[in-house]
């Protein structure tokens, strides 16, 4: 599942440029300052894009970490 870590790696730098590539794996709302509802808005959007699916809403309120979102990825992409 390397391939999708490497996707969300590049959905976290895009959202959240001024952390450093190994900030990314531990990004949360606790540990990213820029991290707000905008923010979030705008990663899910920007998930959803790069990996061609929708989340559906119920399912939002537990991806709020890079960690919560990469095994949520992971798990859709097995289920295929």
């Amino acid at each position: 599942m390397a391939d999708v870590r490497a996707r969300l790696d590049r959905c976290f730098a895009s959202v959240f440029p001024d952390l450093e590539p190994g900030e990314l794996q531990t990004a949360s709302p606790q540990t990213v300052a820029a991290w707000d509802s905008l923010a979030n808005a705008t990663l899910v959007s920007v998930v959803e894009e790069e990996f061609e699916l929708e989340i559906p809403p119920d399912d939002l309120e537990n991806l709020v970490s890079y960690t919560a979102l990469a095994d949520y990825l992971e798990l859709r992409a097995e289920a295929g």
